[in-house]
């Protein structure tokens, strides 16, 4: 082995970026950490706010299994580590005319559930999940936990039989067209029509294939870390300390340096001061990789011009009052879901009528809001940073937001408001640099999107790899630990 042959760096302590760390650790080599903020985890970080603590990204645990995988793989006991429980609610659904519905885990009494508040025959969700489950079994594997750009990957029984069964799996029908043939009401049609929002896509532009989402919430369930999302950064954090990797914050690579040939990573740049490492995994957003860190390596334009996914707006709310009506998962929906949709992706701009996520972690976690009281993080779907006028745009959606939580809840929710931050696509940008703030990277409006998506290595620069959200598989927590082992499992 060549010195320095075992040095691996990482761009960025993402929580793809720290799963990176971990695995090349326990692979045999010797790993530091960069990031350009004084804390870890990108966006799933967390503040304080008064009496009150948030988390500041993702609000949703599935598949913790791909957590618990890395302290397994580097030895340890995950319980030692981190603890999480399983909710008994996924989520609470409430429209403008009174109807509201709680999604249990228990599927049959969910289903039961369904028929009465929808009217609808009984096993109608029951079917709606095993078709979710039968295309995870077809395609998951394939399209989640492997390279889609290794032809030996493509090129195999497993693929020509899920080629066969295409017809199965509505890739050739939009996902509300799809949920439109399964599911028949509207209003049940646009509680699984949300399921795009995962990816920050369109459920009128999405495939059908997208269908598989509720397979990972409902089938295999929702989860909540006892101590907070946050608590997933943390205690893979210091998995990864403790095995010996390093993190150095408050550093900023200025650029990713390559052999003479432009074919080989030598190191990085930061500050002046050369880094060297023949293994480089970027945690940056696949675009800033490129024009901040690759200056003079020719860009894939097709790929980094693809659709930007959807971004958000998201206010934290310190709020004296607690609310028993409420769970840790709650969403208002808008009347109008396609007007939303449209005023998004097409005209670029916030709804006036929009759908309303809020998470209360507090419900679970108390120590996050004093007593009698509740921490809200309320968030709404927006578009891509294009540079609107965000200020009013933020100020007339906080108006929106308000009128519907005080109509549904039939209260003063400005009243009870004590403290109030707020996150919108400019800051989203700024502080993860998620290019125009997408939180997904490109959207998934297209049915050849997965393919589209950069790929995890660059076949003509030997060391160089890329993870996180804006590269295959794609965004949310189990994607992104997912774009690490892929990646790994190439070195």
């Amino acid at each position: 082995m060549q010195q320095n042959s075992n040095k691996a760096i990482v761009i960025g302590s993402g929580i793809a970026g720290i799963a990176s760390a971990i695995r090349l650790k326990t692979k045999g080599y010797s790993v530091i950490v960069f990031e350009k903020n004084a804390y870890p985890g990108g966006k799933l970080s967390s503040f304080e706010s008064g009496k009150y603590r948030f988390d500041a990204g993702p609000s949703l645990f599935t598949m913790p299994h791909f957590v618990d995988e890395l302290f397994e793989l580097a030895g340890k006991n995950p319980r030692d580590y981190f603890q999480y429980v399983k909710h008994h609610k996924s989520c609470y659904y409430f429209w403008d005319d009174g109807t509201k519905i709680e999604a249990e885990s228990d599927i049959k009494k969910w289903s039961k559930k369904v028929s009465e508040t929808f009217h609808t025959e009984e096993g109608i969700i029951e079917r709606k999940l095993q078709k979710a489950a039968k295309i995870n079994q077809t395609i998951g594997d394939l399209f989640l936990e492997q390279s889609l750009h290794r032809v030996k990957n493509i090129l195999n029984l497993k693929t020509l039989k899920a080629i066969f069964k295409i017809s199965d799996l509505d890739i050739h029908k939009s996902l509300h067209q799809a949920n439109q043939d399964d599911l028949k009401h509207p209003k049940l049609v646009q509680l699984f029509d949300r399921y795009a929002t995962y990816n920050g896509s369109n459920p009128y532009k999405t495939p059908g294939i997208m269908g598989v989402i509720p397979h990972y919430e409902h089938n295999v369930g929702t989860f909540f870390p006892i101590e907070g999302m946050n608590s997933i950064t943390t205690s893979l954090v210091k998995l990864a300390e403790d095995i010996g990797v390093e993190f150095v914050y408050n550093s900023t690579v200025d650029e990713i340096i390559l052999d003479k040939t432009q074919k080989r990573v030598e190191g990085i740049m930061i500050n002046g001061d050369f880094f060297e490492a023949k293994l480089i995994f970027s945690n940056m957003d696949v675009y800033f990789t490129y024009n901040k860190l690759l200056p003079n390596v020719k860009y894939p334009k097709k790929t980094l011009s693809q659709e930007r996914s959807s971004s958000a707006i998201i206010f934290y709310w310190g709020v004296k009052k607690e609310f028993p009506e409420l769970d840790l998962h709650n969403i208002f929906f808008t009347n109008k879901y396609k007007d939303e949709f449209e005023a998004i992706f097409n005209a670029k701009t916030m709804y006036n009528d929009p759908t309303v996520y809020i998470n209360i972690s507090s419900k679970i976690a108390k120590k996050d809001a004093p007593e009698n009281a509740e921490n809200w993080f309320v968030m709404v779907n927006a578009p891509a940073n294009e540079a609107q006028d965000w200020d009013n745009l933020i100020n007339e959606t906080r108006k929106n937001v308000i009128s519907k939580i005080n109509a549904v809840l039939k209260t003063n929710i400005e009243k009870l408001i004590e403290t109030e931050e707020i996150l919108d696509p400019r800051t989203i940008e700024s502080k993860t640099l998620s290019y125009k703030g997408s939180l997904y990277g490109t959207s998934s409006n297209s049915k050849f999107a997965a393919f589209l998506r950069h790929p995890n290595f660059k076949k003509n620069i030997k060391g160089l790899y890329f993870v996180g959200g804006s590269v295959h598989p794609g965004g949310g927590i189990p994607l992104c630990l997912l774009s690490a082992k892929i990646a790994t499992n190439h070195v």
